[in-house]
């Protein structure tokens, strides 16, 4: 996003978000913190830039052709990215989205009048009809369609290595201690985290996962565990997934809802900043890690997507109630 020339199409505004200091919610921390604003993409998500990135790549290897059909399987906001290079580019696009997605999200998908297949989030995993199993059984049926495959498809890292690694280190002028991202398809925190490693191999990655997802079991125990539910949307997973570079990784904290939520409600009313949940959750893990640190650090996050998509629910007082946070 740059201020100073005009674009083409919506497309081209994606990616070079601002990166802000944090000094509100900070106070009384040595370290200075930083969170990189990705809500302010065109389709007001971090999301954008995996759309953008592997719909393009995609059309130059020949594996996307006019006319054809594109299937993703997504808690919302890659949808809305693909719903966006769709309409600009003249694609087809279905959505596979869990029954427990936002009504924000849903309505917002709804508007951009794409095709949408709701699964039950309480299926499990193996089972055929769950929200991992059925979309690759659906595009391997489907003639002229092209399955982007978020999770495991590591053309979704290579988005975050070519931009938002670079913006990070620029933005920063090449001073950074640590990046602390959540973990949900992997793909910004094992991207960006590639290429800011290579910057300077001080540079130590965490991810935050939420309680009831598999990646932090696995990454301390090299066990596979079983999932469980959890509201966080965009974070975490029932499987192991491709996309997760575990070996890339210094440390990964895990989230409760709560605290995630809580959180995030605290970055509105002490920055002013409308973010969304895993905005929160991110936050939460930088504290942790400001308040273990014995010197000061500079650590930067990323806010991945804004509060408009969560009204009805982080920021719903009855329904903090009816879930026991508050």
């Amino acid at each position: 996003m740059n201020i100073n020339k005009s674009y083409q199409s919506p497309v081209e505004a994606i990616g070079s978000t601002p990166l802000v200091k944090l000094n509100k919610i900070t106070a009384g921390l040595s370290s200075q913190i930083f969170a990189k604003l990705e809500f302010l993409n065109p389709m007001g998500s971090v999301k954008d830039r995996i759309a953008k990135y592997m719909i393009e790549k995609a059309e130059r290897d020949g594996r996307l052709k006019s006319g054809d059909l594109i299937i993703e399987n997504s808690s919302g906001n890659t949808a809305l990215g693909l719903a966006l290079m769709a309409i600009q580019k003249g694609y087809r696009l279905k959505v596979i989205v869990r029954d427990s997605i936002s009504k924000e999200k849903l309505d917002q998908l709804k508007a951009l009048g794409i095709e949408i297949q709701m699964v039950d989030h309480t299926l499990p995993p193996e089972s055929p009809q769950s929200y991992n199993k059925i979309t690759p059984t659906l595009a391997s049926q489907t003639p002229n369609c092209f399955f982007p495959d978020q999770h495991n498809n590591r053309e979704n890292n290579e988005a975050h290595y070519y931009t938002t690694g670079p913006e990070i280190w620029e933005q920063m002028e090449g001073k950074i201690d640590y990046f602390v991202a959540g973990i949900g398809t992997g793909g910004t925190i094992c991207g960006a985290g590639k290429y800011l490693k290579e910057k300077d191999p001080g540079i130590k990655i965490i991810g935050i996962d939420p309680v009831g997802s598999v990646f932090y079991d696995y990454f301390h125990s090299r066990k596979k565990t079983k999932p469980a539910p959890y509201l966080i949307e965009g974070l975490g997973d029932e499987f192991l997934i491709n996309c997760v570079d575990f070996d890339l990784l210094d440390d990964i904290y895990q989230i409760t809802d709560k605290e995630a939520f809580l959180m995030t409600r605290e970055i509105a009313r002490r920055e002013g900043l409308l973010v969304g949940g895993s905005s929160g959750a991110a936050l939460w893990g930088v504290m942790k890690l400001a308040r273990s640190l014995e010197k000061p650090a500079r650590i930067v996050t990323v806010f991945p997507d804004g509060a408009s998509r969560y009204l009805s629910t982080i920021f719903n007082e009855a329904w903090l109630k009816e879930k026991g946070f508050v």
